[in-house]
């Protein structure tokens, strides 16, 4: 190999000399073949030639033989290192074309004279290894020993620039190319043409290209590319025509550029016509313009097109494969993508982290755990899973196969993290009900200085509504007030979302009224955050409102009209709006609306009809619908029908330990004690345990838990106290304990004990005595708040002057002034 590499340089060499070097060198063995043309050239009786030097390192060049071409230089360095300039910048260029990077410089540094071309050498060659404080050093050197600025420099320079991401530093650069007269070359204007490309000034590369006095092939692409990357389409389809009628024929850059403004144009007929333009000048197999046609035929939704250019092209690398896989993977064909990335690994194109991230991003939307590990192990294999894109899109799939703890576990380990990352993390624990963990990883986030995006702020906002969290969702808002996400439509809906969730209804209308802009979405958000605050009437008013702006209603409109009805017992609108739905808008009843009717129907007392209405039901009723129909039974007593509803819940789940409660207390209420115990017996030999109530309220940031009958709390006996005062001020007023509620056999005495005793009282009496007397109290219950605590803090408001929220596991209630939001029905 390496007589093959030195025979050409040895040809080179002219004359008796030459004659010597071939001699010479094909009777040395082959570890000292290495220096004989630096022997010969260096040989007894032999003048130093700098011209052959030079002849040689150009054949050396030519080949990119870096072996042959240190020979040389060591010959030279034998006799005194006497190559003169020329030969010189040829051994630069030489090493630079090698990647040797510190024998350029140690080369250049040791020059004794040093030309224009000795400076654009190196910096060429370090702008393309992206060392570019090196390459900027050099232009200032250059500049400071006063060598010639001539159109090489500044072309070289201006593509440094475009390397470096400081294009906006080309006006500074044009100015002195102006006065020197160099603006009117092609290369330098083409150069910057581009610059200003990338700065988005299409005015003054237009300018540029305009006074160019000749202009060439190269330049009408880069003016073209222009206008198509600047989104000026149908100037750069005008441009390109003009160039054509001018008698140039196009490259595969100029096709790439015309074929990116008929995408932007939408333009698929004139595409196709500069298709077969393409296969009449054979540009079609070249990868750029392959790549635009790819781009072309599936972006504007043809896939079949797509998909047979792309099975027709003669060579397909992993450019086209990764192409292709993102289009099936972006446009819901993740089956066809994964499909398309078995059939890439069988031709044996070994994919990138684009391939991987598009094929990711296929398992992410089909959640499909097992392709995902898969690909995973072939990502590791090639030892691109520590590539940011690739452990992103792995995190992503993770997450949305609710396994966010392997989505953390790379998120850790990752070597470099961008805001995807995080955004990725914190959205996937956000869709995973992790709502804390992504309150912590968002704190993180801001920690770190990382920008949020709309879908971040919308994911954590989701967070602090699943916790009913309300400080931390007003630092949300402040912080989106800050970064203008706040006039964001998604971030708007979320915004109202939770403020309704966490108790501020007011000011989730509030939101709801200062957008800018709203979509089905937000009136949606808004009719079922006043049908959860109890505020039917205003429910129902913005439904007309929405009507009044032309806004088409969707099946979950009507979900949370009809859930406004039954929540406020609004039988006659519930059925008007029902028979709406389907005779005005043609909206299928679905589950959902059948359960509100159900649930309507029933707590009026309507049981009967309701019993009906399900046996109506064109498909099998779900459990959610029989719950509705066993509540109503337990507030009317109905015993039969209760078991039948109690029987068809439990037919369908079990050890659903609420149809076990619920069917109790009907026997219960009845005082059927040997059912109740019969019932609990059987919850006891199936494992089934009643889930505790539970009531917490938030204080300087802690959150203080109670159970009923809690003795545990180190406020204890403050909270004792206060319950005392707030059971004598209660009766003075006029409270009259419910008993009924407590279905044990115990004395009244007893019950009325046991009642001031529930966990919703408990956690008041510690807001009372320990926070601030300004602002509402805030009470989250796990259960469903019985009528007799209703009633007492009912009562409590009115004398402690203070609103009093309490959201239970249905809805909320506000307690101002000795009444409460729901009107007493709930």
């Amino acid at each position: 190999m390496i007589r093959f590499s030195l025979h050409g340089v040895l040809r080179c060499v002219s004359g008796a000399l030459g004659c010597k070097i071939g001699r010479l060198y094909l009777f040395l063995p082959c570890t000292a073949r290495l220096s004989a043309l630096a022997a010969a050239l260096t040989g007894d009786g032999a003048d130093f030639d700098s011209s052959s030097y030079a002849v040689a390192l150009q054949g050396c060049v030519r080949r990119g033989d870096i072996l042959a071409g240190r020979a040389v230089h060591c010959g030279s360095l034998k006799r005194g290192d006497c190559l003169e300039l020329f030969a010189s910048n040829i051994l630069l260029n030489l090493y630079m074309k090698s990647k040797c990077y510190d024998d350029a410089s140690h080369l250049f540094d040791e020059m004794p004279l040093r030309s224009t071309v000795s400076f654009v050498t190196l910096i060429q060659g370090f702008g393309q290894a992206q060392q570019f404080d090196k390459a900027v050093k050099l232009f200032s050197q250059l500049h400071r020993e006063g060598h010639e600025l001539n159109q090489f420099v500044f072309t070289t320079l201006l593509k440094l620039l475009v390397s470096m991401e400081r294009a906006e530093l080309a006006p500074s650069f044009h100015a002195c190319i102006f006065k020197l007269g160099h603006h009117c070359n092609a290369f330098v204007g083409t150069a910057l043409i581009d610059a200003y490309s990338l700065c988005r000034d299409v005015s003054c590369a237009k300018e540029v290209f305009d006074g160019l006095v000749c202009k060439d092939m190269v330049s009408w692409t880069g003016m073209v590319t222009c206008l198509a990357e600047n989104e000026c389409f149908k100037e750069a389809i005008k441009l390109f025509l003009q160039m054509m009628r001018i008698g140039y024929e196009p490259n595969n850059y100029t096709f790439a550029g015309v074929f990116k403004a008929c995408l932007g144009l939408e333009a698929v007929e004139l595409g196709m016509s500069l298709h077969g333009l393409t296969l009449k000048t054979c540009h079609e197999v070249n990868l750029y313009v392959g790549v635009g046609l790819l781009e072309l035929y599936s972006k504007l939704g043809d896939m079949e097109d797509a998909r047979k250019f792309f099975e027709e092209l003669p060579h397909r690398d992993v450019t086209h494969w990764s192409l292709m896989i993102s289009r099936h993977a972006q446009g819901q064909r993740s089956r066809e993508a994964l499909d398309l990335f078995r059939q890439m690994e069988e031709a044996g194109v070994v994919p990138n982290q684009f391939t991987l991230a598009s094929v990711l991003q296929a398992c992410a939307t089909m959640e499909s755990l097992e392709s995902g590990k898969q690909v995973h192990c072939r990502a590791s294999k090639l030892g691109l899973d520590s590539n940011v894109f690739v452990s992103n899109a792995l995190m992503d799939v993770y997450a949305k196969c609710r396994r966010t703890d392997v989505s953390a576990k790379i998120f850790e380990r990752a070597q470099t993290r961008n805001s995807i990352s995080w955004n990725t993390l914190i959205v996937g624990c956000a869709q995973s009900g992790e709502a804390g963990k992504t309150l912590d990883l968002f704190s993180n986030m801001w920690k770190c200085q990382i920008e949020a995006t709309e879908v971040t702020y919308s994911s954590v906002l989701h967070a602090c509504a699943s916790l009913a969290k309300l400080d931390p969702g007003n630092q949300l808002h402040a912080l989106t007030i800050k970064s203008t996400y706040s006039k964001d439509l998604i971030v708007g809906n979320s915004l109202i979302d939770m403020y309704a969730k966490c108790g501020g209804i007011a000011d989730a209308r509030l939101v709801f009224d200062t957008m800018n802009l709203r979509d089905e979405v937000s009136w949606n958000t808004m009719i079922m955050g006043y049908s959860m605050h109890g505020l039917s009437g205003e429910a129902l008013r913005i439904f007309e409102m929405m009507k009044e702006q032309n806004v088409q209603p969707t099946m979950l409109t009507f979900v949370g009209v009809l859930s406004a009805c039954s929540n406020g017992g609004l039988l006659e609108q519930g059925q008007f709006y029902f028979d709406s739905m389907v005779e005005d808008y043609g909206i299928e009843p679905t589950m959902e609306h059948y359960t509100c009717m159900v649930g309507l129907l029933g707590r009026k007392g309507h049981l009967a009809q309701a019993a009906e209405l399900i046996g109506k039901i064109p498909c099998e009723p779900s459990v959610m619908l029989w719950r509705a129909l066993l509540g109503a039974c337990v507030t009317h007593h109905n015993i039969e029908l209760g078991k039948v509803s109690a029987e068809k819940v439990l037919e369908m789940d079990p050890h659903d330990e609420g149809a076990y409660v619920l069917l109790s207390n009907i026997y219960a209420n009845t005082r059927r004690w040997d059912d109740v115990a019969a019932v609990r017996k059987k919850m006891k030999d199936k494992g089934v345990k009643k889930e505790p109530g539970m009531s917490w309220v938030e204080y300087q940031g802690s959150v203080h838990y109670f159970t009923v009958g809690e003795t545990s709390h180190p406020d204890m006996k403050l909270i004792n106290g206060m319950l005392e005062w707030l059971n004598m001020k209660a009766r003075k007023e006029g409270f009259i304990p419910n008993c009924d509620v407590i279905l044990h056999q115990v004395e009244d005495e007893e019950k009325e004990r046991m009642l001031w005793l529930h966990s919703e009282r408990l956690a008041l009496a510690f807001a009372l005595a320990r926070m601030p007397s300004v602002g509402p109290i805030r009470i989250i219950k796990n259960l469903r708040i019985c009528m007799d605590c209703h009633g007492a803090i009912r009562a409590i408001s009115g004398f402690v002057q203070r609103e009093i929220v309490v959201r239970d596991v249905n809805r909320y209630h506000h307690f101002r002034d000795g009444r409460c939001s729901c009107g007493d029905y709930w």
